[in-house]
Parts: C-alpha cells; sequence; structure tokens
C-alpha cells in the first residue's frame, strides 16, 4: 500500500524536473553545423585549444586539420594566462597571485558568421611559499589547466546554444 503512493510522488517529481528543463551535466550537444570543425588558433598546444579539442571530439565532432574541409571553423585570436601580485610580505616577498586566463573565439561557416567574436575570462587566486617552491609552481600549473578545461566547457555550451 505504501508503495502507490511512493511511486505517485517520484512520478511527479521527475515530470516536475522534466518540465523545468533540468538536465544532467555531462557532454553539450552540438548543432549539425559542426558535424566537422577546423580550431584556427595560433598556439596549437595551448592549454585551452586541447581542453576545447578533446570537448568537441567528446560530443562527437570531427576535428578537421584542413579549414576547407571543414564545415565550421572555430577561431581563437586571444589565449592568454596572465598572473598578477595581489598582496606582498612585510619583506616585499609576493604572498598572494591572482592567475588569469582570457580567450577570445568567434564561429564561422562559410562566409557567415555564426558567432561574434567574443571574450570569455576566469580567475583564480592562490597563495605562494617560497619554503615549498615546487609545490607552488605545480599548484599554479594545475589550476591554469582547470582554468582553460573550465573556459573550454563555457565555449561549448555557447556552441551549444547556436
Amino acid at each position: 500500500m505504501l508503495r502507490l503512493p511512493a511511486i505517485i510522488v517520484l512520478s511527479l517529481a521527475l515530470a516536475v524536473a522534466a518540465g523545468c528543463g533540468l538536465r544532467l551535466q555531462g557532454r553539450e550537444a552540438v548543432p549539425q553545423a559542426f558535424a566537422s570543425v577546423f580550431i584556427d588558433a595560433q598556439d596549437e598546444q595551448s592549454d585551452f585549444v586541447q581542453a576545447l579539442s578533446r570537448s568537441l571530439a567528446a560530443s562527437g565532432v570531427r576535428l578537421e586539420r584542413d579549414a576547407a574541409r571543414a564545415e565550421a571553423v572555430v577561431r581563437i585570436t586571444r589565449d592568454e594566462v596572465k598572473e598578477r601580485v595581489l598582496s606582498v610580505s612585510a619583506r616585499n616577498i609576493p604572498r598572494e597571485y591572482e592567475l588569469v586566463y582570457r580567450v577570445q573565439f568567434s564561429v564561422q561557416k562559410g562566409d557567415a558568421e555564426l558567432l561574434a567574436p567574443r571574450e570569455a575570462t576566469l580567475a583564480r587566486d592562490f597563495t605562494f611559499d617560497e619554503t615549498i617552491l615546487l609545490a607552488k609552481e605545480r599548484e599554479q600549473r594545475l589550476l591554469e589547466d582547470a582554468l582553460a578545461r573550465d573556459l573550454a566547457a563555457i565555449v561549448m555550451r555557447q556552441l551549444a546554444a547556436l
């Protein structure tokens, strides 16, 4: 007897969740215009370009090495990581940094511009300690990788919205 009300409540909860547009986190669907893509970037080995390439491939998009064979071109015009000192110690030694990862991109299909140039920026703070220099350098590298993956996810959501 208790099963029937539980099933009804569960069914109603699922219907409400589906009706409000709730989706499980996962791969972004890419429009059919992106069956094949060429990524035009100055540095093809940057963390962001590599993360974007992996995300596109995971979504079923074929990555082309030649722009003429691709249906769409994702143009990366800016891909930079900057470091800024936020605070220093009494001995004038940096104690806290801010990493800022900035990318600018656009999307073209043939002569049509599907996505005008736009910029995405993410920033993270991290502390610095010269007594554990190697560990802090590794932490900075991991933060740069994480920022690149997060920016690739932002770009993928914008591509999926086309």
